[in-house]
């Protein structure tokens, strides 16, 4: 069985796969400061909660380079297979034509990765995390561009700390968009504004591109966002893990 392990800001999101079946899943948060033993703790129990034994292959992303030493030797603790780490010298079949390549989060490879495996080019995909992020692949297959912008937990976070009357809310779309109580409003403005802003990049990527794309989203607040956009998009949950596994069946 393959272990995949995707690093966030906010999360580590773990998946076990026995070929392309995704076995089981999980989340983690992310903390710079735990050892590696630590997080062999965290993996083993993670595991053996979910009955998984025999792991023979693993497979890591990650934006937190910090982290990657002790994510690698945690899972050779456990496991005693050593992970690979998407970056450099690994092979994808991602054609990334961007200013600067290797500026590209590791991220967003595996995504455009996965999203080229199960969609017919051109595409364009979002991920709903710490950022929201959105990249588009041409009709060639080629990685263009994208963009990078506020998260919306970040952004909610930001003004819960910073007003003195806005209070926490959970991440579910209000009743009408125009709300008449302070967290109608929030949610309007979080989960309805973010919408709103997919549907005018979408708008705008297929103005440049000339063209209608597929449309996909993932990430942890992908679905309920996704619901609320006007145009047709397709929401992946595990969109990453499996570009995890195929880069990994790529370079094994």
């Amino acid at each position: 069985m393959l272990l995949a392990v995707d690093v966030g800001n906010t999360n580590i999101v773990l998946g076990v796969l026995d070929d392309e079946k995704i076995i089981t899943t999980g989340r983690l948060s992310t903390n710079i400061f735990e050892t590696e033993v630590e997080y062999a703790m965290k993996f083993d129990s993670f595991l053996k909660i979910n009955n998984v034994e025999n792991i023979s292959g693993a497979i890591i992303s990650s934006v937190v380079p910090a982290l990657n030493g002790a994510l690698k030797k945690a899972i050779k603790m456990i496991t005693g297979v050593s992970a690979m780490i998407v970056g450099p010298g690994i092979k994808t079949g991602l054609s990334i034509k961007i200013d600067d390549p290797s500026q590209l989060g590791a991220d967003l490879v595996v995504g455009a990765v996965a999203a080229k495996e199960k969609y017919s080019c051109p595409i364009i995909m979002f991920d709903l995390g710490t950022a929201t992020t959105g990249f588009v692949i041409d009709k060639k297959g080629d990685f263009i561009g994208g963009i990078i912008a506020g998260g919306v937990k970040a952004s909610l976070n930001a003004l819960s700390s910073g007003t003195a009357l806005l209070p926490q809310i959970d991440l579910t779309a209000p009743k009408k968009v125009i709300g008449t109580n302070s967290i109608e409003s929030l949610k309007s403005g979080a989960v309805i504004g973010t919408a709103a802003m997919l549907d005018g990049f979408i708008e705008r990527f297929e103005e440049e591109l000339g063209e209608k794309a597929n449309v996909v989203v993932t990430g942890g607040l992908g679905r309920e966002i996704s619901k609320n956009c006007k145009h047709n998009i397709s929401f992946e949950e595990n969109l990453l893990i499996d570009g995890l596994r195929i880069i990994y069946n790529k370079n094994k």
